[in-house]
C-alpha cells in the first residue's frame, strides 16, 4: 500500500478547516480546492480573472512543495459562482497554464467560502526524483 504524505507550505494561509492543502501518494499529488486567498487568509482580487490567477499561483506553491509543477497537472476541477464569467476565467486560466492543457471540468455553484468567485482543485504527477 502506498504511503500518504501531507503537503503544506508556509507561503500559504493555513487551511481554514479540517483538510490538507495537498496529499501526495505514489507518483501523484492531489491538491485541495483553492480559492484566491493571500497569506492572511483574505480573498485577493475583485474579478474572476484576478482571482483565477491567484488561485493558480496558490496551487503552484502546493505543487512545488510536493515536488511537482503546473506542467505536471493532469486534471483540474473548477467551480465558478457565475457561469457567465467563464470566458474571463478561461482567459486567465490559459494565461497561467501556458501551452499546457490539463483535462478540466468546470461547474457553476451557488456560492463559495469567503465570497470567492472561483475555486480550483487539481491532480498532478510528481516526477521521479
Amino acid at each position: 500500500m502506498a504511503s500518504l504524505t501531507t503537503i503544506s507550505s508556509s507561503e500559504l494561509a493555513a487551511p481554514g478547516g479540517s483538510y490538507s492543502l495537498g496529499i501526495a501518494t505514489g507518483s501523484l499529488v492531489f491538491c485541495a480546492g483553492a480559492i484566491a486567498v493571500d497569506q492572511d487568509g483574505k480573498v485577493a482580487g475583485e474579478t474572476v480573472g484576478e482571482q483565477t490567477k491567484k488561485v493558480i499561483e496558490n496551487l503552484e506553491v502546493v505543487l512545488k512543495a510536493a515536488g511537482s509543477s503546473l506542467d505536471q497537472v493532469v486534471k483540474t476541477l473548477c467551480f465558478l459562482v457565475e457561469i457567465d464569467d467563464f470566458s474571463e476565467f478561461d482567459e486567465a486560466y490559459a494565461e497561467k497554464f501556458g501551452s499546457h492543457r490539463p483535462t478540466r471540468s468546470t461547474v457553476a455553484v451557488a456560492g463559495l467560502v469567503k465570497g470567492a468567485l472561483v475555486e480550483i482543485e487539481c491532480t498532478a504527477e510528481v516526477p521521479s526524483q
